[in-house]
């Protein structure tokens, strides 16, 4: 544990060493997103298979199954009874067993697929690895609730510049977590295609609204945290204890109608605008492989400090995560002339107004219980330049100034047949770099 706060364990251990090998070839490339050091935790099947999604980890190129590498011996008794459970129904069960167990399973992994395992373990566990290009990916878990914040500052000063030039941050904005509660039903894992919605609207030059196909439709690069350990009505969550309660991050994509949006958000907010697709990555990167990535959370001086409630010392001196975050763009003609997406910004997580850590002690702070599986996004990230906006919102000024890509094409907001892929990789110095995995949703036409 930490001597910081006792409910935080930001340890690095052997787990973390670069110098780590497998004797999965394709884990020890330079570039991969799912070296020994990470081993995310997901739930798959082979392509194709009509049976049930079976709990995995990424290594390399490979997907590992887990039931099948503990019932191969590789895997302690205990753990594959856990890991057993999550067959046909998700991560869910190991989520609400706590922290311990899940670090216990990271050790295991990293004994079984060490290079140092040798032949022995690579010869016993090949019948439960599969190339990732031959499976498919579910939801991690069963998401029971869905909490989106608002906690990109750069986001939100552009975007209420845009409305408010001269106020952009309404008063509340850096005295508490700005939240509002999603749509689970519509959540997809990356791959989601989905159709343009219909909503009602009204254009600032008309006296009535409408009905049709959304014309403003955008995408919005976030991070999403899921729940672990839950809480009991009416207890909240101190901040010592936030992160014991924490699982592992997922990449984002909370697709929004910016028409409908305008016309809808006021007094209540958001509704119809968000609720027809969310994306999110299929690989939950646990806490534990973020621990060398982890960074000072600090306020300007001129700012308000968190309220005793949200301040603490792991949460000042570990609490923010260094995500380097990016948003790819590839439309129908770029994929018929078999061009590469582009890459329209790029952000930085640490920039966080709020941690994780401070959205999970909000959320509970009035005794709402969190449970196992519940998901938080973090709101739009953006950087402070023009050019690192996480949606097409601010990247064209409210439409106003279009976006050329390279084949000449112009966006101002999303066309059908676009797609948006979502990427995130942690870097550290002396650290082996890790990644999140695909996050790519599709717009379909009406």
């Amino acid at each position: 544990m930490t001597d910081l706060d006792h409910g935080i364990d930001h340890s690095i251990d052997h787990t973390h060493d670069p110098a780590l090998r497998s004797w999965v070839a394709s884990a020890n490339a330079p570039d991969t997103d799912f070296p020994l050091q990470n081993l995310p935790l997901g739930m798959f099947r082979p392509a194709g298979a009509t049976g049930s999604f079976r709990p995995g980890t990424a290594i390399g190129d490979q997907v590992l199954d887990l039931i099948a590498a503990a019932e191969l011996g590789a895997l302690s008794e205990s753990l594959g009874a856990v890991l057993r459970t999550c067959e046909g129904l998700g991560l869910n069960s190991l989520m609400a067993m706590g922290p311990a167990l899940r670090r216990q399973l990271r050790h295991e992994l990293v004994a079984a697929l060490n290079e140092d395992a040798g032949a022995k373990r690579s010869g016993q566990l090949a019948p439960a690895l599969t190339p990732m290009a031959e499976v498919e990916m579910s939801l991690p878990c069963r998401i029971g609730d869905y909490t989106d914040f608002y906690a990109g500052i750069h986001h939100a000063t552009t975007v209420g510049k845009l409305f408010r030039p001269d106020n952009p941050l309404l008063p509340n904005y850096k005295w508490v977590p700005i939240g509002y509660h999603g749509r689970v039903s519509s959540i997809g894992v990356s791959g989601q295609t989905f159709r343009r919605p219909v909503g009602q609207t009204k254009a600032p030059d008309v006296d009535a609204p409408s009905v049709g196909p959304v014309k403003r439709l955008d995408y919005e690069l976030e991070v999403g945290a899921l729940v672990g350990t839950g809480n009991e009505q009416g207890q909240p969550i101190a901040m010592a204890d936030a992160e014991q309660h924490l699982f592992g991050l997922v990449l984002l994509n909370d697709w929004s109608a910016r028409d409908i949006q305008a016309w809808e958000y006021q007094p209540l907010g958001p509704f119809l605008s968000k609720s027809f697709a969310t994306t999110i990555s299929p690989w939950v990167i646990t806490m534990e492989a973020l621990a060398p990535f982890r960074r000072a959370f600090t306020r300007p001086a001129a700012d308000p400090q968190p309220l005793p409630y949200l301040d603490g010392a792991a949460n000042r001196a570990r609490g923010a995560i260094g995500i380097q975050l990016e948003v790819h763009l590839q439309t129908r003609a770029m994929r018929d002339a078999g061009d590469a997406p582009v890459r329209l910004s790029a952000a930085e997580f640490a920039d966080s107004y709020w941690t994780v850590a401070q959205m999970l002690t909000h959320h509970a702070s009035n005794g709402c219980n969190l449970q196992p599986g519940d998901l938080f996004g973090s709101g739009t990230m953006s950087g402070p330049a023009a050019d690192q906006g996480g949606s097409l919102l601010e990247l064209t000024q409210g439409g106003k100034q279009p976006i050329t890509l390279p084949n000449g094409e112009q966006r101002t907001f999303l066309q059908d047949g676009d797609s948006v892929a979502l990427v995130g990789r942690c870097e550290a110095p002396g650290r082996r770099g890790i990644g999140f995995g695909a996050c790519v949703g599709t717009v379909m036409p009406q």
